[in-house]
């Protein structure tokens, strides 16, 4: 009896979108919406999609009742005998755009592009709201380095590139820049870098030599000062680092930014004491006892090892070793505290149980600090040492752990400076490659089997993309292509480029 009601039962009809241009109406909830994606094909209903009517998905449910201009605004074709919507996208993207529907948040699977998942999440209206905070690092981070990958194909253009309107005198400042700045820009340029930075080890190399005794000569006072050979010497070095300076300063475009800036502040330093001590030298007796003007200048003298800071100009590993550094300033603060807390908890442990001894060489806690510090940080001198037993299973614990003290930290240490390297060298890499497309582009559009560097500022626009056949004449170009920041749209870049 049930079997046969069950078959009697009408069935339900399925709820279908009605044709285009047609006044048929049909229950948004009911409707199912049929969408291939890059010939992935997927069943969505209308109650799912109008939980987020902003959407362009959303937009599907009304978009028939306008007819083929609106269905074509909102999608690449349409079969009206399957009903099917066709977007030419990115499958990949779409299933996790698609989550926001179901979970009400956006995941970007490994290996997506997080410019091209951005501008996939704009073509399907979905806000950048929904995604995950994760995928936010990700997607900030990537936009940064294609910023900078920007600045650096900006930079090169600008060298390469002759403003007629500029003056002579402009002109000559940048070639004085470009000339001191980039040593990659030529040979002699090249060149000049490597002459300075032999003369920074040879300044540095002077300074030491002219401490050593045998190296000194008495002056009529009868006091050590050092070879004039080697003063001569450092007077040739540093006046080639005073007129470097000066001509980086007057060619700077950003004399204010260049003073202030962090290495500049090192080279003045690196020069400074010379002309302070021989100021002092000569003029300073005038005002102050010979024995203040001795000590001044020896304590200027002291100063010069900051030229060995300006060999961080020219080595690429110095900077990424201080930007390491810089990154990882959490973890430094870490293992100070760690190791600021073991020191005071050891030295006062040490001096307790030493007391008990009548030699023993704690004799204050402070005192104790100076052992704990060695202890831990497994230098250990030997002037102090404990005695005891007690004292002595102290010193094995403080040993051991300053080890995991100092290890711990380590590890992200060497990671930040291995991913910035790295960076760096992708980067680099990846400006080139920039550089070459636009050659190339610039060969191409203008019919030639190869072209010049020269040609890159006076680059035409791209040819625009022909448009494909698979789905008719009313197909509609891709919205995916991107495009580096901070770049005018004649140096456009296509989404494979990008994501390379």
């Amino acid at each position: 009896m049930d079997a046969s009601a069950e078959q009697s039962l009408p069935e339900e009809p399925e709820q279908s979108l009605p044709e285009p241009g047609s006044q048929d109406s049909v229950a948004g909830d009911d409707i199912e919406i049929v969408v291939n994606v890059g010939g992935v094909r997927q069943v969505l209903y209308g109650d799912l999609l109008s939980q987020y009517p902003e959407t362009r998905l959303a937009e599907l449910i009304d978009c028939l009742a306008g007819g083929y201009d609106t269905i074509f605004s909102l999608c690449d074709d349409y079969d009206p005998g399957k009903r099917e919507f066709y977007f030419d996208r990115d499958p990949d993207a779409f299933k996790c755009v698609i989550e926001v529907y179901y979970f009400g948040e956006v995941h970007m699977k490994k290996g997506i592009c997080p410019i091209c998942f951005k501008n996939e999440m704009d073509f399907w209206k979905v806000d950048l709201k929904f995604l995950d905070d994760c995928c936010k690092s990700h997607l900030s981070e990537k936009r940064e380095e294609l910023e900078e990958i920007a600045r650096r194909v900006q930079l090169i253009l600008d060298d390469l590139g002759v403003d007629a309107a500029e003056g002579r005198w402009r002109r000559c400042q940048k070639c004085v820049w470009k000339f001191l700045e980039k040593p990659e820009s030529s040979c002699p340029a090249r060149v000049v870098a490597v002459l300075s930075f032999l003369l920074i080890l040879v300044s540095s190399v002077v300074m030491c030599m002219g401490t050593i005794p045998e190296l000194q000569v008495v002056d009529a006072e009868g006091n050590r000062v050092e070879h004039p050979t080697l003063e001569n010497v450092e007077t040739a070095c540093i006046g080639w680092f005073t007129l470097e300076y000066l001509l980086r300063l007057f060619s700077s475009p950003n004399k204010l930014h260049f003073a202030l800036s962090f290495m500049n502040i090192v080279d003045v330093l690196a020069i400074l004491p010379f002309y302070v001590s021989l100021t002092l030298t000569h003029l300073g007796a005038r005002m102050m006892e010979l024995t203040n003007v001795q000590q001044a200048v020896q304590a200027l003298r002291i100063m010069r090892i900051a030229r060995i800071f300006k060999l961080a100009r020219h080595s690429s590993g110095l900077q990424t070793l201080t930007y390491a550094l810089k990154r990882s300033f959490k973890e430094l603060g870490l293992l100070l505290m760690y190791l600021a807390v073991g020191i005071f908890v050891f030295s006062a442990l040490g001096y307790t149980m030493e007391q008990s001894h009548p030699e023993t060489l704690f004799k204050s806690i402070p005192q104790s600090f100076w052992w704990a510090i060695i202890t831990m940080t497994t230098v250990g001198y030997g002037d102090i040492y404990p005695k005891t037993t007690l004292g002595k299973l102290n010193a094995a614990i403080s040993f051991l752990c300053g080890v995991i003290a100092i290890a711990l930290p380590i590890h992200p240490i060497i990671n930040n400076f291995v991913r910035y390297y790295n960076k760096q060298r992708v980067l680099e890499t990846a400006a080139k490659h920039e550089l070459e497309l636009m050659e190339l582009n610039s060969s191409s559009a203008e019919g030639k089997p190869g072209g010049s560097r020269s040609d890159l500022d006076t680059l035409p626009p791209e040819p625009a993309a022909r448009e494909g056949p698979s789905w008719g004449s009313r197909l509609k170009l891709s919205h995916s292509d991107t495009f580096i920041p901070l770049l005018t749209e004649k140096h456009h870049r296509t989404r494979l480029q990008s994501c390379k």
